[in-house]
């Protein structure tokens, strides 16, 4: 992972994510860059929107609501009727980010 400031003139970490989500003054946590391979330009982040959780472009549309979107309507015609903000690129680049943010790891078992 790259690290920088990321920040745009606006302060957001676009594209970027910040190293610490538990930081005691948000906006002094320093943005990384997401993966080696991947770009998220559609992703933003700023500790003073939405409780500080990755958004869609800026608007108040986070990434979780998106990949609940996706799961409530599978059909896109649907989620895009529902949805009119949404586009095509904002579900693959939510639905990336999603995956690249979850731990894939597997537990050792003693089971027999």
């Amino acid at each position: 992972m790259g690290r920088g400031s990321g920040r745009d003139e606006e302060g957001t970490c676009a594209g970027w994510w910040r190293s610490d989500s538990l930081a005691a003054n948000p906006s002094d946590a320093e943005c990384i860059r997401i993966g080696t391979m991947q770009h998220f330009d559609r992703i933003t982040w700023n500790p003073n929107q939405m409780n500080g959780q990755p958004c869609i472009r800026g608007m108040r549309l986070t990434v979780r609501r998106v990949v609940e979107a996706v799961a409530l309507y599978p059909d896109r015609d649907d989620l895009f009727r529902n949805y009119p903000e949404i586009e095509p690129e904002d579900v693959r680049q939510a639905l990336a980010f999603a995956a690249a943010n979850l731990e894939d790891s597997a537990a050792e078992s003693n089971a027999a």
